[in-house]
């Protein structure tokens, strides 16, 4: 999410204003097209995104790789692109011990992605504020203001829909699923991420929102491990693959 000191110099700030300005312009071109065409809208997307990691100086790629980096992605599926209302207030308390595969671990992080004390106090509107593990140690705040319940094909899931305390705020839903640590980055992959701009927009009815795992995306710790990402919490981690989205192989 964030370089653990960020920029310190002119050039890197303004460099940094133009990479948040570009991607906030480009979801909201990727909001405008898929209102009629979500295929054209990823196409988009992909492109765009794929340009700016190899071409731009704020990318997370790794600069000795960028001349040759290539995006990989799952195949579209349509299917995976859905409209939830946002349920209020914490969602159901969840047993980490019941939760989807890799619990206490997240594919090769370590101790830094250790759960443990996961949890928090109630917060404002009902919300509860936590503090998520980040990939580089430590925590982050973030107030847990609801869930969404999820109707994919194997069977209904439910995620936690999170605001962030600090930094630039902003929704924040990441999530883990069976592809983790193989097809996908171990400590899993983001859907919404308003601090990035990364925000597909609301759905039709009140307090809904649009959730299309085509758009998924690695954290930047994916690419290089000076970026402090936070990581899906228990309650966020699914027992089922996700095979849409960015991908690593």
């Amino acid at each position: 999410m964030t370089a653990e000191d960020g920029p310190d110099d002119l050039a890197g700030i303004l460099d940094l204003a133009d990479w948040r300005r570009r991607i906030g312009s480009l979801y909201a071109e990727v909001r405008q097209l898929a209102a009629t065409d979500p295929g054209a809208a990823l196409g988009h997307w992909r492109a765009t995104r794929e340009t700016m990691f190899r071409e731009h100086p704020q990318s997370p790629v790794l600069p000795a790789d960028r001349a040759s980096f290539r995006a990989r992605h799952f195949e579209h599926d349509p299917a995976l692109r859905f409209e939830v209302p946002v349920e209020p207030g914490p969602a159901p308390d969840t047993d980490p011990s019941t939760s989807s595969p890799g619990v206490g671990d997240v594919g090769g992080l370590g101790a830094v992605g250790r759960f443990e004390g996961f949890g928090g106090l109630a917060g404002p509107a009902g919300g509860l504020t936590i503090e998520l593990p980040v990939s580089v140690g430590g925590a982050m705040a973030f107030r847990r203001i609801g869930s969404v319940a999820v109707p994919f094909s194997a069977g209904t899931r439910r995620l936690e829909l999170y605001w962030m305390a600090g930094y630039a705020g902003g929704l924040f839903l990441p999530f883990r699923d069976a592809t983790n640590g193989t097809e996908t980055y171990g400590a899993g992959r983001y859907l919404l991420d308003g601090a990035k701009s990364a925000d597909l927009g609301p759905g039709r009815e009140l307090d809904s929102l649009i959730l299309d795992f085509n758009f998924a995306f690695q954290p930047s710790c994916a690419f290089d491990p000076k970026y402090a990402c936070p990581l899906a919490p228990p309650p966020n981690r699914l027992d089922l693959p996700v095979r849409a989205g960015e991908r690593l192989q």
